[in-house]
């Protein structure tokens, strides 16, 4: 659940060899830029799924109001949601949440929104506890959206810096 990774296959490595060998800085700045640009969709859409997420008390009540952190919870985790481009030995694009940028008490909850249920204690009472869902799967939903459309569009630009290559 926490990352997306188009690594690893036969025609990344063996095009990552033949750039290196090359030697064109500027072709693979430009297959990083054109990899970054496919993954950046689903990094919005991520981003927007976590921030709209409707996340429900038990029992349907709501007592609500502002939150007594400075932190929203949707925004943070949103936050950190990242994307990485390599081109050198494990070629690929990546799109992840960045743990080390949530604070420590939120570093699990990116999953638990994903499973669907967060138990917590009230305001930090740890004699009082409450669940809170959400619509399960707001990660792997996002993402398999965009599976298809950003596998096409790498496999383009793979096929366009092999031309440049020949």
């Amino acid at each position: 659940m926490r990352y997306v990774q188009l690594t690893g296959t036969g025609d990344l490595l063996e095009l990552s060899r033949r750039m290196r060998a090359a030697g064109g800085p500027r072709l693979r700045q430009n297959m990083s830029r054109r990899v970054r640009r496919a993954a950046e969709p689903l990094h919005r859409d991520l981003q927007t799924a976590i921030a709209t997420l409707p996340i429900s008390s038990q029992g349907g009540r709501s007592r609500g109001g502002p939150s007594p952190t400075s932190r929203p919870l949707r925004a943070t985790i949103a936050a950190a949601i990242r994307i990485s481009v390599r081109t050198g030995a494990a070629p690929g694009a990546r799109v992840w949440i960045d743990r080390a940028a949530l604070p420590a008490d939120l570093r699990e909850m990116p999953a638990a929104l994903n499973r669907g249920r967060v138990r917590h204690p009230v305001f930090g009472n740890r004699r009082r506890w409450t669940q809170q869902t959400a619509p399960p799967l707001w990660w792997d939903r996002t993402v398999r959206q965009h599976m298809p459309r950003m596998q096409t569009e790498v496999t383009r630009v793979l096929d366009d810096v092999r031309r440049q290559l020949e």
